[in-house]
Order: C-alpha cells, then structure tokens, then sequence
C-alpha cells in the first residue's frame, strides 16, 4: 500500500481554499498546470511509499501513540509557495507550525520504528499543494492572489493514515484517489 500520514483541512476550510485555486484556475496560463482535487487536499505528515500490509498495524499503533503525545492545535491556510521552479504551486499554513512540525517528526519515528525505510530526514515544511507541472512555470502571478489569502482557524484535533491510489498512466488528467485508512485523535481531542 502507497501510504502517508496527514492533517486533512475541514470542509469548510477546503471550500474557502477552492474559491481561490477557482480564482487562480482563471489566470493566464492556467491550463498549463495540473490542478489538485478538493478530495487530495491535506498535509503531508510523512510519505512513507509503499508499505507491506504487515507493517500497517504496527504503524497504526505507533501513529495512534505519536497522536496521543501530540497536543490539539490551532492552524489555518496562509499565503503560498512553489517548490521546483513552479513544479508544485502550494497553501502555506499559520498557527502553531512547532506542534504541526513536531507531529510530522513523530510520525516519521513512527514509521522508522515500525521498519518502514524512510530514506533521507528533510526539515519539514507545511504545503498543500493546489497544482503541479512537468515543466518550470512562472507563478509569480497565482502567488500574488494567494499571497493576500488566509482561511479560518481551526483546531487540529486528529491525524490520518491516508492510501494514495495513483491514476492508471495513461489518461489524462485523471487525479491519485485518496482513502483514510485510519484516524486518531490529538491529546485532548474529544
């Protein structure tokens, strides 16, 4: 199983960040990027690839322990970012990002405890990404509209263990689909 463990944004946070990326889909160009789904959108804890279904309840109880550790927090949408040259076009985040880095750090041990090969440790760094390309992109202008962009404040109260099913290659525009296989709550969630 392709497997990550994420914070996924409320319905109504992700209705406010799909008014913008609606905003952004009408810019010059904009045909050009491969946009994500309403149904994709989180963050990223930890990817951890493709995971044996033997590893899963091991790692589930070590995410369900790193969840417990974990204080609820406050984090909204803010702003944006790119990764690659306009190769990924993203939402940044606000609010407590230490106790959001800190999840990420836990869930990474999680899973390097649980025997999943992790590869090289990268300093964590809070996106949803909205779009992507093949080739470098000029986004100077979806960075501008979402500069100004901030969503409401919510507490994050759980985290998820999310399967990635990729797209059969081959046809356009078709989008991963993403299913929770698990959830656990924050400390003081509940």
């Amino acid at each position: 199983m392709r497997l990550f463990a994420a914070v996924l944004p409320p319905q109504d946070v992700s209705d406010e960040l799909a008014l913008k990326v609606a905003e952004l889909r009408r810019l010059p160009g904009a045909s050009e990027l491969r946009w994500t789904g309403v149904p994709g959108w989180h963050f990223t804890l930890a990817f951890y690839g493709e995971v044996d279904e033997a590893v899963v309840p091991d790692l589930s109880a070590r995410l369900e322990r790193a969840a417990r550790r974990t204080p609820c927090f406050p984090l909204a949408l803010r702003g944006g970012g790119q990764f690659g040259h306009g190769r990924a076009l993203w939402t940044g985040a606000c609010g407590d990002l230490p106790v959001l880095r800190l999840l990420a750090e836990r869930a990474e041990a999680a899973a390097r405890k649980a025997g999943v090969e992790m590869g090289e440790h990268r300093r964590y760094k809070a996106h949803l990404t909205v779009a992507r390309s093949r080739e470098a992109v000029d986004v100077r202008p979806y960075l501008e509209v979402l500069d100004g962009f901030t969503s409401r404040t919510w507490t994050v109260e759980e985290i998820a263990l999310v399967r990635s099913n990729l797209p059969k290659s081959g046809v356009p525009g078709q989008q991963p689909r993403y299913e929770v296989v698990g959830r656990w709550a924050l400390g003081g969630a509940g």
